[in-house]
């Protein structure tokens, strides 16, 4: 099981990681979406610096639980904006992917 939660864990912390970097490089695709619902360039940017911080607390144990709180968070509001925007299937993902990070905080708090 320790095996499962490391690859978990490893997968979240590159796709928070990385979606927040793309959205303080402002790309294109992340403008156009978020700015539909009000996000500009600087609250975009503080989004993803918000979901680079999570992503990097992840990969700390001592910060873990606190990491999966701020990237549930922002996954949360990816996945209600993808829904405003139609794409269904990609929220459901976002969304799936903010329920392995509960089974990481859970584990996190047991270790």
């Amino acid at each position: 099981m320790k095996i499962a939660f490391y690859i978990v864990l490893t997968i979240l912390v590159f796709l928070a990681v990385s979606s927040g970097i793309t959205k303080i490089m402002l790309m294109q695709q992340d403008v156009e979406m978020f700015g539909q619902y009000g996000f500009n360039n600087p609250i975009l940017i503080a989004f993803g610096v918000t979901q680079l911080v999570g992503g990097i607390l992840l990969a700390w144990p001592r910060h873990r639980v606190t990491g999966t709180v701020v990237v549930a968070v922002t996954f949360l509001v990816s996945a209600v904006v993808l829904v405003l925007a139609g794409n269904i299937p990609l929220a459901a993902i976002t969304v799936l992917f903010v329920l392995l990070l509960g089974f990481i905080a859970k584990k996190s708090s047991s270790f």
